[in-house]
């Protein structure tokens, strides 16, 4: 299983919900809790952030390969977190 690193900015409206379908995904399904996620605060963590290849938040990084960036509905964050189970 991979670790993913989850880019996100608290202000955001779209990382916001992509936090809540990461939590409704979790308590649906028990799997997807040990998926480990991350988490860098693009505003707390700006150099680190810069390392990386996105335009928009939430961005979610399998190792060093972008599989996810922009708006997240629950369909994109399950997609997101099968693929870190498969891996």
């Amino acid at each position: 299983m991979a670790k993913l690193t989850y880019f996100y900015l608290p202000s955001c409206p779209h990382c916001r919900l992509a936090a809540r379908n990461i939590e409704e995904l979790c308590a649906e399904d028990s799997r997807y809790k040990d998926v480990e996620i991350e988490r860098v605060d693009e505003s707390a963590e700006k150099a680190r952030a810069a390392k990386y290849d996105y335009w928009y938040v939430p961005c979610f990084y399998m190792g060093d390969q972008k599989i996810h960036e922009g708006h997240a509905e629950k369909a994109d964050v399950k997609a997101v977190l099968d693929r870190a189970l498969k891996s």
